[in-house]
């Protein structure tokens, strides 16, 4: 199902450490012509235990005050609202990223801790359930490189490449397209991926691609060609239903990935000059 073509760019705020991905959101919801919302999920059983309810209601507040002063920042024209609402930030993204064309959280510092990251973390809750793409930014900006978009020739990486193309089309940046083919499985041929590059670029001619078939293991090569990307754009899994919501290949971008993740899932519609032209084929579990 594709995503209405009013629906906003919803922007997680978790504290005042993340405003970094509002600045990055703001620059999605522009560029795909949407507006921004921006949510704070406000936690009562928090707010009781503190001296006064009142201060982080405030705080709360002063949160919505400044992600909003800092998307008018970075694109003045954007429409931008906030909202406070009460209830657990994961359920509450969740439920609210069913109508959103994209949800945008921080990454909770996860690109940098090693193998330390719990599998119940929030960034990797909401990528793996919500009902529309999810990015996750991360705290340092990323190079001015290409997308990158890896492609193992199910339908939900070829949706994944839709959406890689159609960002980097309105970016005006290359797009660099990576089959990984483990050494036990499969061949190397590279005209599988030049073809599917070939069908799907089609809606995309100004956009400069080049296609890479590579032997090793899928998340570490995505991984280090991911060093000089300015976003990576993989699907939530492949077609394989045994290995769950998120696919070990998606898992290692989130995990340990330097730039700014979208894990393509939900409501997938690509806008093409403000039509929802490639609708979701994302395989849920």
């Amino acid at each position: 199902m594709a995503a209405a073509t009013d629906a906003a760019v919803l922007v997680g705020l978790g504290s005042e450490r993340n405003l970094s991905v509002v600045r990055l959101a703001a620059r999605e919801a522009a560029t795909h012509g949407r507006p921004l919302c921006l949510l704070h999920a406000f936690n009562w059983t928090t707010a009781l235990q503190a001296p006064s309810i009142a201060g982080p209601r405030a705080d709360a507040d002063e949160l919505i005050s400044r992600a909003t002063e800092i998307a008018k920042e970075v694109e003045p024209a954007l429409p931008v609202s906030g909202e406070i609402v009460e209830g657990p930030p994961v359920a509450t993204l969740i439920r609210r990223s069913e109508s959103a064309a994209l949800l945008a959280v921080g990454d909770g510092g996860m690109a940098s801790c090693g193998d330390c990251v719990p599998a119940d973390a929030a960034a990797v809750q909401l990528a793996a359930r919500a009902g529309c793409p999810v990015l996750v930014a991360r705290r340092e900006p990323p190079p001015q490189g290409p997308v990158l978009v890896g492609v193992d020739g199910t339908a939900s990486s070829e949706t994944a490449l839709a959406w890689a193309l159609e960002c980097a089309s309105r970016r005006e940046a290359r797009l660099l397209a990576v089959r990984v083919v483990e050494p036990e499985n499969g061949t190397a041929d590279p005209g599988v991926l030049v073809e599917v590059m070939a069908r799907a670029a089609q809606r995309f001619p100004s956009v400069a691609a080049e296609c890479h078939t590579i032997r090793g293991d899928p998340g570490t090569v995505l991984v280090e060609q991911s060093r000089s990307a300015q976003l990576a754009v993989v699907a939530a899994r492949g077609d394989e239903p045994w290995r769950g919501m998120l696919g070990a290949v998606s898992q290692a971008l989130l995990y340990h990935s330097p730039a700014p993740v979208i894990v393509v899932r939900g409501r997938t519609g690509v806008p093409v000059d403000g039509r929802n032209a490639h609708p979701a084929r994302d395989q849920r579990p």
